[in-house]
């Protein structure tokens, strides 16, 4: 399986293409390979898969991650319908820290995001029904669940909400600011 893997912005954070082959009956895609996502640089062992349907368009998951010692990377897919998939950079003394990067997911075309441990992730649904898919290399720790503010000024993110109000769950708006928050990421440069 060859993947074609597109750097982002935030060194570490990979946008992938499987590839599709199509005939009349439909198409046929490898979305995972754990051979062939080592050698593109990703050396996770993924352990759960999650799903979320998020019926409105401007819904917004995030932003989201998991602190040590149960930190997490995602592999993020969308199966039906469009996000705008975003990472943040929680690292300390990285030079991209609270900057984000982010790229378009759909169904139709099977992207998926690679998201590093100590990055936040949050996406923005495009259109009505759409459901999420992601691959996380640590089980769930309710104790080490934390988030920031999907809104806040300091991260910035253009979330593409096209004149839509943002529907966001309860514990994601009261969230905190990333100047409130003491990350316990630490980034580690890389040759």
């Amino acid at each position: 399986m060859a993947l074609d893997v597109e750097k982002l912005a935030i060194p570490g954070v990979l946008l992938i293409r499987p590839k599709k082959f199509g005939d009349a009956r439909g198409y046929f895609s490898e979305t995972y390979n754990l051979r062939a996502y080592q050698e593109a640089g990703i050396g996770c062992t993924f352990v759960q898969d999650n799903q979320s349907l998020s019926a409105q368009k401007g819904t917004i998951r995030g932003l989201h991650f998991q602190t040590p010692p149960e930190p997490q990377a995602k592999l993020v897919r969308v199966l039906r319908g469009a996000i705008f998939d975003v990472a943040v950079d929680l690292r300390q003394g990285s030079p991209t820290y609270g900057k984000w990067c982010g790229a378009t997911l759909t169904g139709e075309a099977g992207e998926q995001l690679f998201v590093p441990r100590g990055f936040a992730h949050g996406f923005c649904t495009l259109v009505p029904d759409t459901e999420v898919a992601y691959k996380v290399d640590g089980f769930y720790a309710p104790g080490c669940d934390a988030g920031l503010r999907f809104d806040d000024p300091d991260i910035g993110v253009a979330w593409p909400l096209d004149g839509v109000a943002a529907l966001v769950s309860d514990k994601d708006a009261k969230a905190p600011f990333l100047r409130d928050f003491q990350s316990p990421f630490t980034y580690e440069a890389t040759a």
